[in-house]
C-alpha cells in the first residue's frame, strides 16, 4: 500500500462532496441545511475508513481522532470547513479536510502513530450564509460561541435557535463542543489561496503569515417613502440615493491605503415597489486589513461619513455591530516547520498573507495556528470557476502529512 497520499482520492472526494448542494446546476450548501447533513455522513464514513474515531459535535462539526503512540494524548487539530457561500467552488473548504483525512489514512495504513493525537473537523458554519455570523463550528470548539446568535434569523425567519432543533440538535448544548487549550497542542489548515499571489510568482503553495482581521457592519438609512410620480425631487427624502453615495464613501475609504479593502456586499430598498421613493434603504460592510488599527480607523472614518451624508440630507441612519474579529497571527515555529516541509519536498518556501477569513481566527484563541495555501487558477474563489491542479493538490498533500510527521511543539 502507497504510503504517499492519493491526489486522486482527494480529488474523487471533492467531487464527489460537491453533489451534497441544494440545487443540482449550482453547489449550496448552508449550515444545518439536509444537504449538509447529508456531507457530514459522507465525512464521518470517510474518517472512519481512515482509521479514526469520528462523531458530530453539539453544532454539526465532524469531528474525527486518531490516537497517538498512547490513548489520550493531547491532538495536533488539523481540517476546514464544510459549509459553502452560495453558486460556490468545490475546494474552497473542503480540500483542507478531506486532504488531512487523506494524510491520516496513509499513516494508519502504516500502523504508524505518533507522540500525538490527530483530529480532524469539518467545521459546521464559517461562511455565515445563513445566519450572518461566521465561525460558529470553531467559535463552538474554542468556547467562544456567542448564545445570542442564536436568535438571529435566515431570509425564511427562521431562527439558529430552531435550525438547530430541526436538524437534531439541542442549542443549549452547543458548550459541550468547547475544547481547552490542554487539549489541543495546535491548528494547522490547509486551503486554496483564494487569491492570485502563488500563481502570480509561480508557486504551488505558500505559509500563511496570519489571517487579516475583520470587522463587519450592518446600516439602515431612514428616509420617507413617497409616490414616485408625485413627489418633487427637491422634496423627496430617498433613503437608497444617500446609501448610493455612502457606498461610494466607502470604496474612496478602502482605496485610502493598499492594504485595506472595504465592500459593500448588500443592499436593499424598502418597500421594493418601481414606483415608489424607499423609504428604507438597509446596507452591510465588510472591512478587512492586517493591521487592527487600520481596520478600525477605517471603519469609524466610515461610521463617521455614512452619518454625515445622511444627515445633511435629512435622514436618520444605524448602525448595528454584527462582528469584529481581530488579526490571527500564525506561530513563528509553525510557520518555520510548514516552511521546512515545503522545502522538503523540492519546492520554496514562500509566505504570504490571508485577506480571507478562516477557521483558525477562532481557533487561535485556545491554540497556536499555521495555514498551507495551494495555488487556485487566477485567483478565483467563491465561484463555480474556482479551480486547482492534480499536481498542487498532490504536492500539498505530500508538504501536509510531512509537516504532521515531523510536528513538535516547542517545551
Amino acid at each position: 500500500m502507497s504510503t504517499k497520499p492519493s491526489a486522486q482520492l482527494i480529488w474523487d472526494h471533492c467531487e464527489e462532496l460537491a453533489l451534497c448542494s441544494e440545487q443540482t446546476t449550482a453547489l449550496t450548501r448552508i449550515f444545518l441545511s439536509r444537504e449538509q447533513a447529508a456531507a457530514s455522513q459522507m465525512v464521518l464514513r470517510w474518517m472512519r475508513e481512515a482509521g479514526m474515531q469520528a462523531r458530530i459535535d453539539a453544532i454539526g462539526n465532524v469531528v474525527g481522532r486518531y490516537e497517538g503512540d498512547a490513548p489520550g494524548l493531547p491532538c495536533l487539530m488539523l481540517g476546514s470547513h464544510l459549509d459553502t457561500v452560495r453558486d460556490a467552488g468545490k475546494y474552497d473548504g473542503p480540500l483542507g479536510v478531506i486532504s488531512a483525512i487523506e494524510c491520516v489514512r496513509v499513516l494508519n495504513a502504516a500502523a504508524r502513530r505518533l507522540p500525538f493525537a490527530i483530529e480532524v473537523v469539518g467545521f459546521s458554519d464559517e461562511e455565515g450564509v445563513r445566519f450572518g455570523a461566521t465561525l460558529l463550528g470553531s467559535r463552538a470548539i474554542a468556547g467562544t460561541f456567542d448564545p445570542a446568535a442564536l436568535e438571529t434569523r435566515d431570509r425564511s425567519g427562521m431562527s439558529m435557535r430552531e435550525a438547530l432543533d430541526n436538524a437534531g440538535f439541542d442549542a443549549d448544548a452547543i458548550g459541550t463542543a468547547a475544547r481547552s487549550s490542554e487539549e489541543i497542542l495546535a491548528y494547522a489548515e490547509l486551503h486554496i489561496e483564494q487569491g492570485p499571489v502563488l500563481e502570480a510568482e509561480g508557486l504551488a503553495l505558500g505559509t500563511v503569515t496570519a489571517i487579516n482581521g475583520f470587522s463587519r457592519r450592518r446600516f439602515s438609512v431612514k428616509g420617507f417613502a413617497g409616490h414616485a410620480g408625485t413627489v418633487p425631487m427637491r422634496l423627496r427624502q430617498d433613503a437608497l440615493t444617500a446609501a448610493a453615495e455612502c457606498v461610494l464613501a466607502v470604496e474612496r475609504i478602502g482605496r485610502g491605503d493598499p492594504l485595506l479593502v472595504a465592500t459593500v456586499g448588500r443592499i436593499e430598498a424598502l418597500p421594493g415597489a418601481i414606483n415608489v421613493i424607499p423609504g428604507e434603504a438597509r446596507f452591510t460592510l465588510d472591512v478587512r486589513a492586517p493591521r487592527d488599527a487600520l481596520r478600525e480607523r477605517a471603519v469609524a472614518a466610515i461610521a463617521a461619513e455614512v452619518t454625515r451624508l445622511c444627515t445633511a440630507r435629512g435622514l436618520g441612519v444605524q448602525m448595528e455591530v454584527l462582528q469584529d474579529n481581530p488579526v490571527a497571527a500564525s506561530a513563528s515555529w509553525m510557520m518555520a516547520q510548514m516552511d521546512a516541509a515545503i522545502a522538503a519536498e523540492g519546492l520554496p518556501p514562500y509566505r504570504l498573507p490571508s485577506g480571507a477569513g478562516h477557521d483558525g481566527m477562532a481557533v487561535a484563541a485556545i491554540a497556536p495556528i499555521v495555514m498551507l495555501f495551494v495555488r487556485c487558477e487566477k485567483g478565483i474563489s467563491h465561484n463555480p470557476a474556482e479551480r486547482v491542479t492534480l499536481a498542487d493538490v498532490d504536492v500539498g498533500a505530500r508538504v501536509l502529512l510531512r509537516f504532521i510527521e515531523n510536528f513538535k511543539r516547542p517545551a
